[in-house]
């Protein structure tokens, strides 16, 4: 019996970033049976205009209630060097792109790295193309696929699929085993409890 453990994500999302290390614990006593799939979320549209002051202090305030929650460390050198604007689009663009030459946990990972420590602006495509070199992908063709017309399909089509697992929060695990769907509650310092939410669901 295959269960799919659907994984919804952003990743310019700052929650996700700190439930990383207890997903990858999550996942190595996972049961062979259960396949991952990875689905980005879209937290943000496409946006030029720079984000207002006080939602920028608002969201470097989540950073550290985070911190707090989780022990998980934050660069605020971001929000003095960069001019953040409130869209994760392309990150997500970038992420797909990455899934169709087997990359995408290493295009997240250095997304992440690259937001929350370098203190780098993942809403710019000269950033992501940086990082798409980084982790040995064909720098012009992954820069002319972050222009063309598929991506953009291929995100929505994705953005529409996360609409019919009816998810609204990132990070998000949803368990699907003969399309009937699991919401498993987030524990963000705690793997066994969502461990056996999810063997509870296997029959």
């Amino acid at each position: 019996m295959i269960y799919t453990l659907y994984y919804v994500h952003d990743p310019m999302c700052s929650w996700c970033y700190a439930f990383k290390p207890t997903l990858e614990t999550l996942k190595k006593h996972l049961d062979s049976n259960i396949k991952i799939v990875h689905v980005v979320g879209g937290l943000a549209a496409h946006s030029d205009e720079i984000m207002p002051k006080d939602m920028q202090e608002k969201i470097e305030n989540i950073w550290y209630e985070i911190e707090d929650v989780t022990g998980t460390k934050f660069n605020h050198d971001f929000w003095k060097k960069c001019s953040p604007r409130r869209s994760t689009y392309l990150a997500c663009e970038a992420t797909i792109l990455a899934r169709y030459e087997n990359k995408e946990e290493e295009m997240i990972n250095a997304i992440q790295e690259a937001y929350y420590q370098k203190a780098m602006n993942p809403s710019d495509a000269t950033t992501l193309i940086s990082l798409a070199k980084q982790i040995g992908m064909d720098e012009k063709k992954f820069e002319e696929d972050l222009k063309s017309q598929k991506i953009e399909d291929d995100l929505q089509n994705e953005l529409n699929f996360r609409r019919s697992l009816h998810v609204k929060t990132f990070p998000s695990l949803i368990l699907e085993y003969k399309k009937e769907l699991y919401p498993i509650n987030i524990k963000y310092n705690d793997y066994e409890a969502m461990l056996n939410q999810i063997k509870k669901r296997e029959v």
